[in-house]
């Protein structure tokens, strides 16, 4: 899983290098042998973007840094620039994050999907693993997203991210990116028609193995 993830992080070109950033000797292992950059990280490091601040300090050069989770293997390079747009439009965002539109039918209650809605501006206001919002009228056409764990980071802002306190919605939800919204800052929606398969159950783990099997 690890390497079809890093292997589309490489397909998009507008991305300078991609490195792995792990705990694990097994994952460092795998990328080793086909040629790809690793880091090793400290175990201790409570989160994935934290982990993605610890390494980009080893690249000074780079102004805006992707936290890629590994359990995107079905990534694509038009997803993560649809992430950086915005950067390479010439705005500043603090962050970026990406969704797509919410299978309503399926997804609005399933707490292994992660809902996030937005002010006019594209700027999330909450992220849940409850359905959100509550619609009082059947008829409200609030739009509603499906997160997916992609975000790009201003380069200070990141480092800023890492001395952060753990928030309690932070924690109540395991969602790493409200720490960001309890303490003030923003988060940029970009937003994408196409959908991946994120592998966090092990029933998602065997769509993924169904969806090889059927591609190949």
């Amino acid at each position: 899983m690890i390497q079809w993830t890093y292997e589309n992080a490489k397909r998009c070109d507008i991305l300078a290098d991609v490195v792995v950033a792990t705990d694990s000797h097994e994952i460092a292992a795998v990328i080793s042998q086909i040629g790809g950059k690793v880091a090793m990280t400290d175990p201790h490091i409570p989160t994935g973007s934290e982990r993605v601040a610890a390494v980009a300090e080893q690249y000074p050069e780079m102004d805006v840094i992707i936290n890629l989770q590994g359990d995107e293997p079905f990534i694509k390079p038009s997803m993560l620039q649809a992430l950086v747009k915005p950067y390479l439009d010439g705005e500043t965002p603090e962050m970026t994050t990406l969704a797509h539109p919410l299978d309503m039918e399926h997804k609005y209650r399933e707490a292994g999907t992660v809902k996030v809605i937005t002010d006019l501006h594209h700027n999330a206001l909450y992220f849940s693993r409850a359905p959100i919002p509550y619609f009082r009228t059947p008829q409200s056409d609030v739009p509603v997203f499906n997160h997916i764990g992609l975000y790009a980071f201003r380069r200070d802002f990141l480092q800023l991210y890492r001395t952060l306190p753990q928030t309690p919605l932070e924690k109540t939800e395991a969602l790493e990116q409200l720490r960001v919204l309890e303490h003030g800052y923003k988060i940029r929606v970009c937003f994408t028609p196409e959908n991946t398969l994120e592998i966090n159950t092990p029933e998602e783990y065997e769509a993924a193995q169904h969806f090889i099997y059927s591609e190949n």
